[in-house]
């Protein structure tokens, strides 16, 4: 993987997806910015995906989604822990 350091943060959207009856929700993320994806360090995406459900969990109103979004945030601080 290519590593570059850039002045711009990483922005990354989060939104959930899925259905709730069946195998239950699920968060996505899309890259906005225009920058090559490649030269992003790990690291990097963990902690700008981390920052996208913080400010995805302002908005939502949905219980399922709130947990939803929950039990990500607990995984991407684990992987944050585990690559540290």
């Amino acid at each position: 993987m290519n590593i570059c350091e850039t002045e711009v943060p990483i922005t990354i959207l989060a939104k959930t997806c899925g259905c709730k009856e069946k195998k239950g929700r699920k968060v996505t993320y899309s890259l906005v910015d225009a920058s090559h994806s490649l030269c992003v360090d790990k690291n990097d995406i963990v902690l700008a995906e981390l920052d996208a459900c913080v400010k995805l969990l302002k908005y939502v109103t949905d219980e399922t989604d709130k947990k939803t979004i929950e039990t990500e945030m607990s995984e991407l601080k684990m992987a944050i822990d585990l690559m540290n």
